[in-house]
Parts: structure tokens; sequence; C-alpha cells
């Protein structure tokens, strides 16, 4: 009936004497509506419960409905003229035109059966469900159990879409999947109070609720725990082992998959929000890796060591550079984030007012993942953001990249930007939904450039780290373009990495198992940092002594995630307005 009811709202909206920025304001709320029933467990993060029970339906036959959806609201908002918009009003539809289009497109492809990285997977996706949800009332917990009581139904249809991939080709490569099933049966515990599932029931009581009916339903969580969760990962893990693992894929590049040249065609379109080539992008990231290699000989040479492999050799092994326990590497992070608080004030005019913390990666996943990520928080939850560390293989996690790692992965990276997102006066979908890469990372990495200015790195050790940090986005411009598109093997990414980063090891490892498992990602970091710092050398040339920093960051922050080219239009409008 529900279904029912939005057709008709697709029928009957936009009347022919409505104005273009009534037409769109149409548009945007009614997508954004739809949006939220398609997104029922993120719509309860934001404070909608009128889906409270349900899990998002992952199925194909869903996603056919929700891209013929999607194409029906991208004709709509392609028939509303510019003119008559707002310049927000043509950020909006810019913004959401770009979201639909690539989803629609996506769906086109057989590679959209292909439900897990070595990044991500459903069963910790699942795992984590808890972490952005409100636990307040005895509806939530209520609702939270309902939606684990239906996982055997979201893992069978995971598992049915997936032996259709395999069945079809759509496969990761062997050369990643190595330990994967521990991410599966690591989640399992040795009682149900001890899963992650349960962690929301160590909690107080909720105040709605008497002790008696607190306990029956702490009891009934753990029951379904046992008895409807725990198998489901055991059944999967048995799958993965015995049918999927044994059909993985020999080749790496996205390319040797059906449709694989057009779809990581596409994968460059949605992560860079570019129209560059493969071949331009592998071209682009060899300039850069020269251009940084000359940087970091210098700074070796000024360090007194006789080259820039030298001084890398001697910081991957002097015992100096390593914490020898979890704790004190998590410590170590805290400190050096609250170093970067101290210094925000000067370079930032708006801040937000959502915290974060900082927690080690799930064990089950972290010897096989990058050496750190962020989780946004959730005002409406009342659910603070985390920045994840990697304390896993202790010897390979050395104390001088914490400073560019955690001004990409806290602040001024993603966290601020994050949780600033959610403040702004903008559209909800732009706050909620908007998530371009480029935009994303390229503010991140960005932000590891700013910490020269900010005086992090304040010893040779530390500015080579951040050298070599960017030489790690700069690789995956050559890495991820030479895996999918000009035929490289997985041992000739991980020689260019090594040759070029003074990244330990085990990262070189699981960074490149990230780039062939998830096609394109990677691409986004390096071509928006070099967008936000060009578009900020012109905006400097331009306003001269008008140029406000702080101003400018705020700028770019308060745009929320759009493409690149649309970034570029709002800074060059807003420099043109200063300059007046």
């Amino acid at each position: 009936m529900r279904r029912l009811l939005l057709g008709m709202v697709f029928a009957l909206a936009n009347p022919a004497f409505a104005s273009p920025s009534t037409d769109l304001k149409a548009v945007v709320d009614q997508h954004w509506r739809w949006w939220l029933e398609n997104h029922p467990v993120e719509a309860t993060s934001l404070g909608v419960h009128d889906w409270d029970m349900l899990l998002d339906d992952i199925s194909l036959g869903a996603a056919d409905r929700q891209a013929a959806d999607e194409q029906k609201f991208l004709d709509r908002m392609t028939a509303i003229p510019d003119a008559g918009l707002s310049d927000n009003e043509r950020v909006d539809k810019g913004v959401l035109a770009e979201i639909l289009r690539t989803d629609v497109a996506g769906n086109r492809f057989g590679e959209r059966q292909m439900l897990f990285t070595t990044y991500y997977s459903w069963p910790q996706g699942f795992a984590g469900l808890a972490d952005n949800l409100p636990f307040r009332t005895g509806h939530d917990y209520e609702s939270y159990v309902a939606r684990l009581s239906q996982y055997p139904q979201y893992n069978a249809e995971a598992m049915k879409i997936t032996r259709a991939a395999v069945a079809g080709g759509y496969v990761q490569p062997c050369a990643v999947l190595e330990g994967f099933e521990k991410t599966i049966t690591g989640v399992i515990a040795a009682s149900p109070e001890q899963t992650r599932f349960y962690a929301p029931f160590l909690r107080a009581k909720p105040v709605d609720m008497d002790e008696a009916a607190w306990t029956a339903l702490k009891s009934r969580a753990a029951a379904v725990i046992r008895d409807s969760v725990e198998p489901e990962y055991k059944r999967f893990a048995d799958y993965y082992l015995a049918e999927y693992k044994p059909h993985c894929r020999a080749s790496v590049g996205a390319s040797e998959m059906p449709q694989g040249r057009d779809w990581y065609a596409l994968q460059v379109r949605l992560h860079t929000t570019s129209d560059l080539t493969p071949e331009q992008i592998h071209q682009k990231g060899l300039s850069e890796v020269a251009r940084i290699r000359a940087e970091m000989d210098a700074v070796a040479k000024g360090a007194g060591y006789p080259s820039r492999a030298a001084m890398i050799a001697h910081m991957r092994s002097d015992p100096a550079s390593y914490v020898t326990t979890p704790r004190a590497l998590l410590q170590a992070a805290a400190y050096q984030n609250k170093l970067i608080d101290g210094l925000l004030p000067r370079y930032f005019g708006k801040l937000p007012r959502l915290t974060f913390t900082v927690k080690p990666i799930p064990a089950e996943t972290a010897e096989g993942t990058t050496t750190a990520y962020s989780q946004p928080g959730s005002i409406e939850s009342g659910v603070a953001g985390v920045y994840f560390v990697n304390t896993s293989k202790l010897d390979q996690r050395p104390l001088y990249e914490l400073p560019a790692l955690t001004a990409h992965e806290a602040s001024p990276g993603h966290q601020l930007q994050l949780s600033l997102q959610q403040e702004l006066a903008l559209s909800e979908f732009r706050k909620h939904v908007a998530s371009f890469t480029a935009y994303v990372e390229g503010w991140a990495l960005y932000t590891e450039h700013l910490g020269a200015e900010m005086g992090l790195y304040d010893t040779p050790e530390k500015d080579m780290s951040r050298l070599s940090y960017e030489m790690w986005r700069a690789c995956r411009l050559v890495v991820d373009t030479g895996l999918h598109s000009k035929g490289w093997t997985k041992a000739q990414a991980i020689a260019f990495m090594h040759d070029n980063t003074a990244l330990t090891d085990a990262n070189i490892e699981a960074e490149v198992n990230r780039y062939i498992s998830w096609p394109g990602q990677a691409l986004g970091y390096k071509l928006g940092e070099l967008k936000i710092r060009e578009l900020r050398a012109r905006a400097e040339k331009t306003l001269g002594s008008k140029f406000d920093l702080r101003a400018f960051h705020d700028e770019v922050l308060g745009l929320g995630p759009v493409p690149l080219d649309v970034l570029e239009r709002e800074v060059d409008s807003w420099v043109a307005a200063r300059a007046r």
C-alpha cells in the first residue's frame, strides 16, 4: 500500500504551473521520504521511527524497484530548468542527480551481486548493527531485538545473491581471501553475552521499563543471538569455505570479470566524480609519485641519511618506533588527537558539537584490514563517532605514522567533516546521504597536508611519514588503474608500493588486497585532495590579503559532500564575491 501511494505521488507531483524552485523542492522532499523508507535502519538512527522493526531489503528485486524509482526522480529533476533556482538549489539538483545517475547505472551490472570486499561484508555490517542506533527507551531495545531475529532471512537472501554471483563469475580473487573466514567466525563468542550483538544490554536499564521486563528482554536477546544469529554466521562460514572459496577468481583485475571493463569505468566515475580515463589517472599518479619522491629525497638528505631508502629502512626497523601493547597504541593515538584539538580554532571558524572516541578495530577483522578507519556518529541517536585504530601486528604500526593518520581519520579529517555535515543547514539528503569519495577522502587527505602548517610533523621521521602517506595515495592512482585496466599482478602492485612508500609490509598487503577487492574507491583520495589544494591556491592568488584560511575551510566544509565540479563552481563563486 505504501509503495502504491508513493507511485501516486510520482504521478501527481510537479504540476505545470509550479515554479522551478517548487518543483525541485517536491522532488527533493519526496526522494528523502522514499530514501528513509528504503533504508529503515538508517532512518532509525536519524530519529525517524516509522520502520523501526525492519531491516533493509537487500534482494535484487528490491534493487530493481529502487533503480526504477530513482530513474523517475531523475527524469523529473532533469526536466526542471536551472533558471529560477538559487545557488543552493542548483547544488541540491547537481548532488542528487549525480547520486541517482550512478545508482541507476550501477544496477545494470552483474557486479552488483558482489556483496563483500576485504574491507566490508554483510556479516561485519550486521555485527555493527547497534553502533548508530538509539538505546534510550524500551521500544529502542525491542526494535533492536526484532531486527536481530530477522537475520536468518537477511543472511539467506545475501547467500542467495552470492550463489548467483558465483554462478555468473562475479567473485573475489583468490589472492585477497586469505583468512577471510575469520571475519565471519570471529563474531561468534563463547556465550551470547560476550558478543558485539549483546553490547547494548550491558548498559543501564531504560527508565521506562521495570526490572522484570528488562530481565526478560535481556534473556530474549541472548536467546535470539544464540539460536538465530550465530547459527547463521556458521552457515555462511561453512558455505564460504565449501562453495565460495573453491570458486574464487585466479585473475585480480576487475576487467577480467563479465562486463568488467565498463563496470570499472563506472567505478572510476563514481569515486572521482570526474571524466578522467583510467590511463589519464595512471599518468597523473606517476607524475605525483615522481614529485613526492623528490620531496622525500630532500627530507632524507636533510636528516643526514645517504638516501630515502636508507631513512625508510631505519624507520621501519627502529624499535623506538613501536609500542608493545594495544593500550599503548590507543593512548598514543588519543594523545595525538588532543594535541590537534588544541590547534583547530586557528584553522576553522566553525567546529562540530558531536564528539568522537578512539577504539580498537574488532579483532576478527584487524589482521586483514587497514591501519585505521573512521565511523561517523549520530546526533539524533546520541552516538559518538569512532576513530578505529588497528592494534594487531603491533610491530607493523609505527608511532611516526600517527600524526598524519590521526589528522586524516579523526580531526581535522573525517570526524570533523562528518560530524559537521550533520549540523549544516542543508537538505536532509545532503546532510545524511551524500558521500562522494573524492570530496570526503580528498578532504581527509588535504588535512594531512594541512598538518604541516599546523606543526604536526616536528621530526624528520614524522615528516617522512607524512610524505609517505601522500605517496601512498599517489601510488593508489598507479596501482588501482594498473590492476584493473593494465593487467598488473598483485606482486607488481606490492612491489610498487614497497619501493615508493614507508608503509610496513602488513599495511601494504592489506591495502593492495583492498584495491583489488574494491576497484576504483582508492582513486578518490588523491584526485580530491589535488582539487582542494588547487582551489585554495587559486583563492590565495586571487584574494591576496583578503584571503582567510578559516573562511576557506568553512566554505569547503559548509557545502557538505559534493562532486568536484560542483565544489569548484561554488568555491570560485565564493572567491569572486569576496574579491569585490
